[in-house]
């Protein structure tokens, strides 16, 4: 899993951050994973998922 920045989150439509979110959801879930892709991934669900807060919190 390729980790995301907050930058490249900022470009992402909300239906791609979705996307991505249950990407990392996948890989985390998944029982073939080694310790990198498993840190990637949850460091991914936590800027996509810090991102969808802020926007719903926008006006």
């Amino acid at each position: 899993m390729k980790l995301i920045s907050r930058f490249e989150a900022a470009a992402l439509s909300s239906a791609q951050l979705h996307r991505t979110r249950r990407e990392a959801f996948d890989v985390i879930a998944s029982q073939k994973h080694n310790q990198r892709a498993l840190r990637a991934a949850l460091a991914t669900m936590r800027v996509v998922e810090n991102e969808l807060s802020k926007r719903s919190l926008a006006p």
